[in-house]
């Protein structure tokens, strides 16, 4: 049966810790001010849900097995972001100053579900929860947190600056649970799941790859893909909702976040085969003869795109797409130009749809990698799917001589 997180008692996680750091039921017990038993029921019923010993328990005390140890510590962390939240909301007049504390799990999966439906209505199909159960588990987290997280807007609900930073805090909390019960029931652990966000340029070629053989390695993993810019996927990496972000890396990682360098691709010019302009050297003054697919406005493309012609007139620029199988389309049946990686378009290379222009591009080198939240930790089957997106790196790279 699979645990989600917020099926797990947070005031018995919360234990964890205690007793793994003074070795004995009773001393945790008082440092977390519950009673002996009730302390003793509640890790029994922890135990009883995942389905694995937390503790060996022995009459002068208690030691953690690897399972405990690692749902302690990644407890640690979840409750770390939940307590980081809690002051992200600032201090309302009858606030509480811990009021991450108090919170419980059914209010945390109600405003989880909350957060990620939009509305009362999509809240309940999703959880499985009365809407009124809904409504009184966020009512419950205002008067904790002492501030408003949800307004009505039409048929939906807006989270408000104070909820979007609780529902980070939440999702990432929920991450850290789910990776340490995986953790902890090791090869017994049923199916989980790994959201990529990609870029344009590792859908092409590295990512697909990656995920065929990480999949047949791990059939009960769910792999999902989201795709979109690096502005697009940079919050929802924040958020917790996607877990690993690959594609073009920035210069210095903004805060927060680590980056892993994969490869450095190299735009090139390209046309459908049979351009006029294919099959031998070209000018910038033969570029500018021809309309060109550009990238949007403030994207990296657009940039290169406009350094390409930096001290010269720029050509006809009328279509602004990102989307590669548009702009694929567009030039089979035209003479427009773009800026591609070779990566992106590799099969239609090799078929002969599509060529490269014989044109320097300026400064068109760009990293690819991989990019994380600072201090994330991969579970197994995560680490695994990492290991794979190296591997197709050295296996699917276009030779720079085509």
């Amino acid at each position: 049966m699979t645990v989600r997180p917020f099926d797990l008692n947070l005031r018995h996680l919360r234990a964890l810790s205690a007793v793994v750091a003074r070795g004995s039921l009773n001393a945790a017990a008082e440092a977390v001010s519950l009673s002996q038993p009730a302390l003793t029921q509640g890790l029994g019923k922890l135990e009883r849900q995942l389905g694995v010993a937390l503790f060996d328990r022995r009459p002068d005390g208690a030691s953690p097995t690897p399972a405990g140890l690692v749902m302690a510590e990644r407890s640690e962390r979840a409750f770390a972001h939940l307590a980081a939240a809690g002051r992200s909301l600032g201090r309302g007049a009858r606030g509480f100053a811990r009021p991450e504390q108090l919170m419980t799990a059914t209010q945390l999966h109600a405003f989880q579900q909350l957060a990620d439906a939009g509305s009362f209505v999509g809240a309940a199909a999703r959880s499985g929860l009365s809407q009124p159960a809904l409504h009184r588990a966020v009512r419950d987290l205002e008067q904790i947190c002492a501030v408003v997280l949800a307004e009505r807007r039409g048929r939906g609900v807006a989270l408000t600056e104070a909820g979007r930073r609780l529902a980070r805090g939440v999702r990432l909390a929920a991450s850290e649970i789910a990776a340490g019960v995986s953790e902890a029931l090791g090869d017994d652990a049923p199916g989980g799941r790994i959201v990529i966000g990609a870029m344009p340029l590792s859908r092409a070629l590295v990512l697909p790859h990656a995920i065929a053989r990480f999949v047949a390695a791990n059939p009960g993993v769910t792999v999902d893909v989201i795709e979109g810019s690096w502005r697009e996927l940079i919050e929802p990496l924040r958020d917790g909702v996607i877990d690993v972000m690959i594609g073009a890396v920035r210069d210095e990682p903004p805060p927060g976040f680590d980056q892993a360098p994969l490869f450095s691709d190299r735009l090139a010019v390209v046309a459908r085969a049979g351009h006029p302009l294919a099959g031998r050297p070209v000018t910038r003054a033969d570029l500018a003869a021809f309309p060109w697919i550009v990238g949007s406005a403030g994207t990296p493309l657009r940039a290169q795109w406009v350094n390409l012609f930096a001290d010269a007139a720029k050509p006809a620029a009328p279509i602004e797409c990102g989307s590669v199988m548009v702009i694929r389309g567009v030039l089979i049946d035209s003479d427009f130009l773009t800026l591609l990686s070779p990566d992106q378009i590799a099969l239609e290379i090799a078929s002969s749809v599509l060529t490269l222009i014989d044109a320097e591009v300026p400064n068109g080198e760009r990293r690819i990698g991989v990019t994380t939240r600072a201090g994330w930790r991969p579970t197994r089957s995560q680490a695994a799917m990492l290991t794979e997106i190296d591997r197709a790196v050295v296996q699917t790279r276009v030779p720079k001589s085509q």
